[in-house]
């Protein structure tokens, strides 16, 4: 495999061998003209895939309208997106930045002038424990995994760590803590290891958080736009958060994040409280426009519910008896299978059998496939993606 080499770049990932130059659908292409089935999509960004016809159209003709001109006066595309958001969610306002760690510093903004309005002195927001929320220093420390935490202390303050998927732990905290005004929660933890919790756990949170006068704040970057199998994760179990952030998949590519609340967590900023340079500029919110456009117009929400039974059932009966496979998780298009040793090796071996695939949590094999894969690309995945595991076991 080829790769352009470089000193010029900070050393902050450990790159594969390989460098793409060209995408089509589910497909992409590396310098040296070899093609690879995606299973990854960028890490859940690529819904609709790569080139997509409709995102190239909206790029080139707004680049040659309007790119930027600030927040300091008013976005046509900006409101309309905006509309569009609020109307899909059920919300009432949105604030656009320009990744999901931007989106969710805005929400632990939100949190912490909500409480100071309250007269709550340091208040404080419930996070879990494997979750994963951002780089930023308040979103890494809001993040449940101490190797990305390491060496960059001291944290920021203000956070109460619980485990994943344990109301119990919620409950307690309510009992024995006044300086609680929120909870943040992804509804299904990607970078944890797919981990999807009991069907009622949202539920119990959104009523706990009622009764504390609490905000309910889904990060849904990864499981949001459409990918879960609902065009937002949440909507499995027909409630509504107080403030939902997002990012990913709304942009395809094009980075764009969106913090939107609802009730009094939408009133709380004021002018001057927050704010972003490039955040929802006109090329943005163009793309992300047409994204949501495409993915209604082509019923990918109801596709992505429908592939994940495929493959559900797919994986199950290959890999649901074989001694060394722990767990199959499927949500939509957001799939993790567990094994019993850790399995980083396996991304590699995807590359040289010609499909991109992702481990994260140490040993979950995590795929993240576009929206818009065919029937035989679902199976095409399956097929590999089993005989991959099935030989390394």
């Amino acid at each position: 495999m080829g790769l352009f080499m470089t000193d010029s770049l900070m050393t902050t990932y450990n790159r594969l061998p390989v460098t793409f130059l060209r995408g089509e659908g589910a497909r992409l292409w590396d310098d040296q003209g070899r093609c690879y089935l995606d299973a990854v999509a960028g890490v859940a960004v690529c819904g609709l895939g790569h080139a997509h016809p409709e995102i190239r159209d909206a790029l080139c003709e707004q680049a040659a309208t309007l790119l930027h001109t600030s927040n300091i006066y008013g976005i046509a595309n900006q409101e309309l997106l905006g509309e569009k958001l609020c109307r899909l969610a059920s919300m009432d306002r949105v604030f656009f930045a320009n990744s999901g760690a931007e989106a969710n510093e805005a929400a632990i903004k939100i949190a912490r002038l909500y409480g100071n309005k309250r007269g709550i002195k340091n208040p404080s927001i419930i996070v879990m424990d494997q979750s994963f929320h951002g780089r930023t220093l308040a979103t890494l420390s809001a993040t449940g995994n101490r190797k990305v935490q390491a060496g960059f202390e001291p944290l920021v303050q203000g956070f109460v760590r619980v485990p994943y998927d344990d109301i119990d732990a919620i409950i307690d905290i309510a009992k024995h803590s006044n300086s609680v005004v929120a909870v943040l929660v992804e509804p299904i933890q990607g970078e944890g290891g797919i981990n999807i919790p009991e069907a009622d756990y949202l539920n119990q949170i959104r009523r706990i958080c009622d009764e504390n006068e609490w905000l309910m704040m889904l990060d849904e970057i990864q499981t949001g736009i459409g990918r879960t199998g609902r065009m937002f994760s949440h909507q499995h179990n027909q409630i509504l958060p107080d403030v939902m952030t997002l990012a990913k998949g709304l942009g395809n590519g094009v980075p764009i994040g969106a913090c939107l609340a609802k009730g009094a967590a939408a009133e709380v900023f004021s002018p001057g409280n927050h704010g972003s340079t490039f955040g929802g500029n006109p090329l943005a919110c163009r793309v992300a426009l047409t994204v949501l456009d495409s993915i209604e117009s082509q019923q990918l929400v109801e596709r992505a519910s429908q592939l994940g039974e495929r493959m559900l059932n797919g994986f199950r009966s290959k890999l649901g008896e074989q001694q060394g496979v722990e767990a199959i998780r499927v949500s939509g298009l957001m799939i993790g299978i567990e094994l019993d040793r850790p399995c980083f090796e396996l991304v590699t071996r995807g590359l040289e059998q010609g499909i991109l695939i992702n481990v994260t949590a140490d040993k979950v094999v995590r795929l993240l496939p576009p929206l818009i894969i065919s029937d035989a690309e679902c199976d095409e995945i399956i097929d590999k993606v089993c005989a991959l595991i099935l030989g390394y076991l």
